[in-house]
C-alpha cells in the first residue's frame, strides 16, 4: 500500500472510536496533565493545570475573528493591575508582529490598519493612547467564573552538537516518513484534543514508537527519521524537547535554529514527577537544575529516567534570525512580551494584559504582552506560559516560574 493510499485509508475509517483505541498513545491527555509548548513542564510542585507543551501539538491557529465569548467580562482600564506602569512602548513591536498573521480578518482589520499607519517604535504614552483608544479590556474568565489561572514559563535554549555523529551523541529527528496522522475533527469534533499518530504494523494500525522504543531502534541502527543534527548531551536534548525549539552550536562556533515539526502522539509524562513520585527528589528540587545534577549522580539510571516520558519530538531546521522563534502564530516571539494561551479562549495574535508575580516571589509582574503561541496542555481561560527569552538567564526564570495569574484580553472597539 503506498502512501497516498494509506492516507485515503485513514480518511476512510468509519469506526473511529476504533481507531482512537488502535492508537493508545494517542488518548486524550487528562486535565492535570503537567505539560507546556512542546512539554515545558518538567516540575512536579503543583498540578493546578497543564502546563509546555506544547503538550504538544501546536494546532492551526483558530479564525480570531470569532465572537467574544460570554464569559469574558468588560472592565474599565483602572481595574487592570499595573496598567499605568508597564512600558506600552516595549509591547509595540510585539503587536506590529501580530498584526502581519492576524490583519486581515475581519475583527482585527481596522486596528491593525490603524497601526500600520504609525512608527515601529513608540514611546510608552503614544503606545498606552492607541491600545486605549482602539481596544476594550475584557477580563478572561473561566465556566465557573474563576478568574485566576496557572502561568508557567519557557524559553529558547542553547546547546551542542554536530552534523556528524560523535560518541555519545543523540539524534535530533525529523518527523518520519512512517507515522501516520489520522484527522477526524471535522466529522468527530470532540477529537480535538486527541493526538492520533501510528504506524502501519501489517495491515494494522498501531500506535507509533514510544521514546524507549526509538531509543532501542536507535541502538539498533533502525532509526525510521532522518537525522537534521547530532546533541552532545542526552539531557539537553531532552530539555530541548520540553522547549519545542532551541540553537544548536556547532563546533565551528555557527549555530542553527530548529523548532518543533510532529511528536510521536503519545502522552507527555513529567520526569520532575517521576522522580519526586520515586522519592528521588523533593518536589522543590524538580527543577531543571535539580533534574541535570540527579543524572549527574546517576548516569546509569539516565534512559530509565528518561523513557520515563513516552513522549518523543520531532523537529524540523529554521531560518537564522536575529528574533525570537517562530510560535503557533507564525511570527517571531518577543522576549517576555509573547505567551502561549488555550485558543480556545484566547485569540491567537491577541493583546492580553498579564497580571501575575515574578518567578518564586510576591513582587508584581504586569506585563501587556501577545498571544502568540500555544500548547496542547495550555489549558483554561487564564492559563499562560510566559516567553522568557533565549538562553541561560531566560532558562533559569522559566525553570522557576508557576505562578498564579489573571488575563485581560484587548478587544477592538470596533
Amino acid at each position: 500500500m503506498n502512501p497516498p493510499s494509506l492516507h485515503r485509508f485513514i480518511s476512510l475509517v468509519p469506526i473511529v472510536a476504533a481507531t482512537a483505541v488502535a492508537l493508545a498513545g494517542c488518548t486524550q491527555l487528562p486535565p492535570e496533565a503537567d505539560v507546556s509548548k512542546t512539554d515545558r513542564s518538567l516540575a512536579a510542585p503543583s498540578r493546578t493545570a497543564p502546563g509546555v507543551c506544547a503538550d504538544c501539538v501546536t494546532p492551526a491557529p483558530p479564525d480570531a475573528s470569532a465572537s467574544v465569548p460570554s464569559v469574558r467580562r468588560e472592565s474599565r482600564w483602572n481595574e487592570l493591575p499595573g496598567w499605568g506602569s508597564d512600558n506600552m512602548g516595549a509591547a509595540w513591536p510585539a503587536f506590529r508582529e501580530s498584526c502581519r498573521a492576524i490583519g486581515r480578518k475581519p475583527v482585527w482589520a481596522a486596528v491593525c490598519a490603524a497601526a500600520g499607519t504609525l512608527p515601529g517604535t513608540l514611546s510608552d504614552q503614544e503606545a498606552r493612547q492607541f491600545f486605549e483608544q482602539h481596544f476594550i479590556p475584557r477580563q478572561s474568565t473561566a465556566k465557573d467564573g474563576s478568574t485566576q489561572g496557572l502561568v508557567t514559563g519557557y524559553y529558547e535554549p542553547l546547546i551542542h552538537g554536530s552534523r556528524t555523529q560523535q560518541p555519545g551523541a543523540r539524534p535530533i529527528l525529523a518527523p518520519p516518513d512512517d507515522m501516520l496522522t489520522a484527522d477526524f475533527v471535522r466529522a468527530y469534533p470532540e477529537l480535538r484534543s486527541m493526538n492520533l499518530r501510528g504506524r502501519l504494523a501489517g495491515k494494522k494500525v498501531v500506535p507509533y514508537w514510544t521514546r524507549a522504543e526509538l531509543e532501542k531502534r536507535r541502538a539498533e541502527g533502525k532509526l525510521p527519521a532522518r537525522v537534521l543534527l547530532w546533541a552532545n548531551d542526552p539531557v539537553d536534548l531532552f530539555f530541548l524537547h520540553v522547549q519545542g525549539s532551541g540553537q544548536v552550536e556547532l563546533p565551528d562556533g555557527n549555530r542553527v535554529r530548529v523548532g518543533f515539526a510532529e511528536h510521536n502522539g503519545h502522552p507527555y509524562h513529567s520526569i520532575g514527577r517521576w522522580l519526586t513520585d520515586h522519592g528521588e527528589l523533593a518536589a522543590h528540587q524538580a527543577s531543571m537544575e535539580g533534574i541535570r545534577q540527579w543524572t549527574l549522580r546517576n548516569p546509569h539510571r539516565l534512559d530509565e529516567l528518561l523513557n520515563s516520558n513516552p513522549r518523543f519530538v520531532f523537529f524540523r531546521e529554521l531560518p537564522a534570525g536575529e528574533g525570537g522563534p517562530a510560535g503557533a502564530l507564525g511570527v517571531p516571539l518577543h522576549a517576555e512580551r509573547s505567551i502561549a494561551v488555550d485558543p480556545t479562549h484566547v485569540p491567537l495574535g491577541a493583546p492580553v494584559f498579564l497580571s501575575t508575580t515574578w518567578p518564586q516571589s510576591d513582587r508584581p509582574l504586569n506585563r501587556l504582552v501577545m498571544a502568540q503561541d500555544t500548547g496542547g496542555a495550555i489549558k483554561g481561560a487564564a492559563r499562560a506560559d510566559f516567553f522568557w527569552g533565549f538562553g541561560d538567564e531566560a532558562g533559569e526564570q522559566a525553570g522557576k516560574m508557576r505562578q498564579q495569574g489573571k488575563m485581560w484580553i484587548l478587544w477592538p472597539k470596533q
